[in-house]
Parts: structure tokens; C-alpha cells; sequence
């Protein structure tokens, strides 16, 4: 039995390896709040979302096979709830009740399995009865095989079948070995046997005429007898104890992965029922090829801003289609940043095959996520900050490839504007070269209006929006660079009427009296 929910042919791997860049990624677009909003304190949960959205698709048909099926989800989310519960009850009663698995004995493995076996056979019953009662509420290709797959490998015929086995391999009758004469006289090749007379009428088994046997009897007190009866007994049933047993295996991990897989859905439901309860809306991207260039969306907000203030936040808008570079400048603290959190967050979603935070949203895939951010100087540094920015640069070109995306935020910042310039527009004509994507926020206007002068039709450029008394919008707009990034509103918020700022400078300091 296959689960399928993930990808149409394959199970999800929830061993694969994450993203070599995984800790910065995670870092920068702060990304653990998002898991986090995603499990509720579900570790498995988190577990699942956290390699589901590092490790995207760039298939768009199977980005759109987890899409149909999500939408099914957030149709029917109580169903799939049941289905996930019933997964987790299975994990959790084998966890509880056959820990350590069953010895090394025949007798206690068999014994063992027939109590799993049962127990499975419980919430197997409870899936086909779901899938009878729910199945033509969903639609998705994914759910609809999975549905089809319980109605036909768990028939009634079935399912009574196995409980006959289990009634019978409990052996209340005792045990019906054959064997053969070894060396020695000693017994060999133990087999179990089904016993006769069980689809007999009880005239048939009373009147009918019986086979000749030769019986004896251990005495009560022959310890040594009754172990070799064991002996004897788990030579003979061993063969069914470990067929048993890979059976309690075999359905084991169907429900493991029906658990990882329905995890993601369960993650994307719990994500958008907190969105829906602060009215911030959510939409099912369409996604475009590596070779295209589509990035265009309405009311674009960064998720994780929104879950960590719990209300809505001010989306953006774009019209970036056919461009390769996107150069974002303005006022500071004026929402650039969030914005840049925004794309990257929204891309891994689209690629995992959730839906996006925005009311409309279409974009091309790409082949990889890396991010640059300015990072702080702290004590875990081996080297300057403007020698670290490069080191890290180094690394990502390392490990990029072709149509991949790079959001930098403030880079090269850490030397002079010219030098900070010259190396940001080398590092960014050499990726827009090898047909990378490429998002850049800066305040190095060196830099900015040098791309804007060359009146490239494959650039679009950006400026946070400014009102002239100083009132960020947060709000992200079409525009050319400019030099300055209104520090003055800043320090007028802080301390008052920048003219503070020439008295402050030019006064002279007071010497401090002895004491």
C-alpha cells in the first residue's frame, strides 16, 4: 500500500538532505517562525514543513499534484484531520504498547504481531470507512488514487479474511506440527500444518471417522519436557511468526508515511486557519519554468510579520515579468527589508506546493534560494565584516547554478561607497550573465544608478515610498534611485527638529568638575 501524497509515483523523503545553505536561509527570512506557526508544537510537523519548503520542486507538475491536494484539504479539513489522527494513533499505541518489539522467541514475536496485526486492523477499518463515507468530496488526482487504493486492497472480503487468519494463528486448539526423521532420529523440518475438521459441520466432526493417533503427556512437574514442547513448537511456527512480522512491518510503515505525508497538509492547514482568523488572504501561485522570467503579484505581505504581530500588515504590488533584476532603494526603516523576506518566502511556498501570502501571485521556479544579508559584527567572527561578506559570496557562487535566485540585502556595505559599488555591480552583471535572478536593496547609489542609467529592459527598479512629511507607507514603488535614505526623519523621530543635530555638533563640551 502506497501513500502518494507528496509526489505522484514516489514516497516523501524525510531523510533527504537540506540545502547546504539551509542555516542562512532559515536565518534571514526567519524562517522558524513560520514552521513554528505551521506544527503548533507538532515536532514531527515541524520536522516535515521545515525539509518540505527547503527542499522545493522545480516540476511544475508536481508542484500543482501537492497544490489540487492542498485545495482538497482546506475543503474537507476535518476529514483529513480524522485520517491524519488515525496515523498518529497507530505511531503512538505500537509505541506505547509493543516497544522493544516482541523478544527473539517465535512464540513471543508471533503472539506480538497477532496483537498489532490486531490493532491495525482497527484503524485499517477506520481509513476504508472514511474512504466509503468521504471519498467523492475530493477531487485531487492524489487523494482520489489514495481513496481508490483503500476500497480495493481492503475489501470486506479481505479484511475477514485476515481476522480469520489471526483467530486461527492464535492456536487455542494447540499447534499442528509435521516433521520429518533427521540424523539421529532426531526431528526435522518442522512445519506447521492447518488443522482439520475446522469448515466442519459439528455432526461432520462428531460422527465422521477419525485418524489414528499416537498421543503422550508431559507430567505436570517435567519443566525439562514442557521446554522441549516449546522448543518443538517454536521450530514449528517460526516461518509464520516472521511472515507475521513483516506484515506488522509492511503496515507499520504505511501509516508512518501516511503520518509524514498527510504532516505537511496537516501544517499548511494550521498555517491558514491563523492567517484566515486575521483576515489576511492567501492564494494558490501559478508557476512558471526555469527558462521563464514571470514575477508579478498583488498584496504580496511577509507571513511571518504578520504571525509574529498577529494582524494584518501592509502588502505590495509587482509588475515584474520578463526581468532578471530588481534594485530596491529609498527611505530607511521603510519597509524594503520585509519586502525582500517577502519574495524569498513566498518563492520557497510556491515551490513546496503551498499557497502564498498574497491576493494573486505568479512567478518562475528556480533552481535555487541564496541569500546575502549584512550581518553585524560579533564575537564568532574569524575576520572583518567586509572580509566575511566576501567569504560569503564565495560560498554561494560555489554552490549556485543556472536560473537560480539571490536576494542580497545591503551588501558590500561594510567599505567605502565606491569600492562597495564597483564590487556589487561586477558580482551582480556576472550573475545576470549566467541567467541568475537577482533582488538587491541597497544604499550605495553608486551602485543603483549605475544599472538605472543603462535604461535596461530587464531591470526594475524599486524605492520605498516616502510622504513629504516624512510617514513611511511601507509601501514598495516604481522609481529612480535616489541618494539620500531620509536618516533625517530618523533622527527628527528621535530627538526632535534635525536642527538639534548642528547645536549638538558644534557645542563645545563642558569639563567635569573634580571631585
Amino acid at each position: 500500500m502506497k501513500v502518494f501524497l507528496m509526489y505522484r509515483d514516489q514516497d516523501f523523503d524525510l531523510q533527504r538532505p537540506l540545502p547546504w545553505n539551509e542555516p542562512t536561509l532559515t536565518q534571514d527570512l526567519e524562517l522558524n517562525t513560520l514552521f513554528e506557526a505551521m506544527a503548533l508544537g507538532d515536532k514531527h510537523v515541524f520536522e516535515v514543513v521545515r525539509r518540505a519548503v527547503l527542499c522545493g520542486l522545480t516540476d511544475l507538475d508536481a508542484i500543482r499534484y501537492r497544490q489540487d491536494i492542498l485545495k482538497d484539504c482546506l475543503k474537507n479539513p476535518a476529514i483529513v484531520r480524522d485520517i491524519y489522527q488515525t496515523s498518529v494513533d497507530s505511531v503512538e499505541n505500537k509505541t506505547r504498547s509493543w516497544f522493544g518489539f516482541w523478544g527473539h522467541y517465535p512464540s513471543g514475536i508471533l503472539n506480538g504481531a497477532i496483537d498489532m496485526l490486531q490493532m491495525f486492523m482497527g484503524l485499517l477499518k477506520k481509513l476504508r470507512n472514511i474512504a466509503d463515507e468521504h471519498a467523492f468530496r475530493f477531487e485531487s488526482q492524489g487523494f482520489r488514487a489514495f481513496f481508490e487504493m483503500l476500497k480495493r486492497e481492503l475489501n470486506d472480503e479481505y479484511l475477514a479474511e485476515i481476522q480469520d487468519h489471526l483467530t486461527m494463528l492464535k492456536f487455542k486448539d494447540g499447534v499442528l506440527l509435521r516433521a520429518t526423521l533427521g540424523k539421529g532420529n532426531e526431528g526435522a523440518n518442522y512445519m506447521l500444518c492447518k488443522p482439520e475438521g475446522k469448515n466442519q459441520t459439528w455432526m461432520q466432526r462428531f460422527f465422521g471417522k477419525k485418524s489414528k493417533t499416537y498421543t503422550f503427556s508431559v507430567h505436570p512437574r517435567d519443566e525439562h519436557g514442557f521446554r522441549t514442547l516449546a522448543t518443538l513448537r517454536d521450530r514449528g511456527i517460526n516461518l509464520v511468526a516472521n511472515a507475521l512480522a513483516q506484515s506488522c512491518d509492511h503496515i507499520d510503515s504505511f501509516f508512518e508515511m501516511l503520518r509524514t505525508e498527510l504532516a505537511f497538509y496537516i501544517g499548511c492547514l494550521n498555517l491558514y486557519e491563523q492567517l484566515a482568523g486575521m483576515g489576511e488572504p492567501v492564494c494558490f501561485p501559478v508557476p512558471f519554468g526555469l527558462e521563464s522570467r514571470g514575477h508579478s503579484f498583488k498584496g504580496l505581505y511577509d507571513v511571518c510579520l504578520a504571525l509574529t504581530m498577529k494582524k494584518r500588515v501592509v502588502g505590495n504590488d509587482l509588475e515584474g515579468d520578463g526581468k532578471d533584476l530588481v534594485i530596491i532603494t529609498g527611505a530607511n526603516q521603510g519597509g524594503k527589508s520585509v519586502f525582500m523576506r517577502s519574495i524569498g518566502i513566498s518563492q520557497l511556498m510556491m515551490q513546496c506546493g503551498m499557497f502564498v501570502p498574497a491576493e494573486s501571485f505568479h512567478a518562475n521556479v528556480c533552481q535555487g534560494l541564496f541569500t546575502h544579508y549584512k550581518r553585524e559584527e560579533d564575537a564568532l567572527m574569524k575576520s572583518g565584516k567586509f572580509d566575511e561578506e566576501l567569504s560569503r559570496m564565495n560560498d554561494i557562487i560555489t554552490h549556485i547554478t543556472t536560473h537560480s535566485m539571490v536576494l542580497f540585502n545591503e551588501s558590500f556595505a561594510a567599505t567605502n561607497e565606491r569600492e562597495g559599488s564597483e564590487i556589487a555591480r561586477q558580482i551582480v552583471a556576472a550573475l545576470l550573465e549566467k541567467r541568475m535572478k537577482v533582488f538587491f536593496v541597497t544604499h550605495q547609489y553608486t551602485f543603483a544608478y549605475g544599472f538605472y542609467s543603462k535604461k535596461m529592459s530587464n531591470a526594475l527598479f524599486l524605492r520605498a515610498e516616502r510622504e513629504p512629511n516624512g510617514v513611511r507607507t511601507f509601501k514598495l514603488v516604481p522609481g529612480e534611485p535616489l541618494e539620500t535614505s531620509y536618516g533625517e526623519d530618523l533622527y527628527n523621530s528621535i530627538f526632535g527638529d534635525a536642527s538639534g543635530m548642528q547645536l549638538l555638533l558644534y557645542q563645545k563640551p563642558v569639563a567635569a568638575r573634580a571631585g
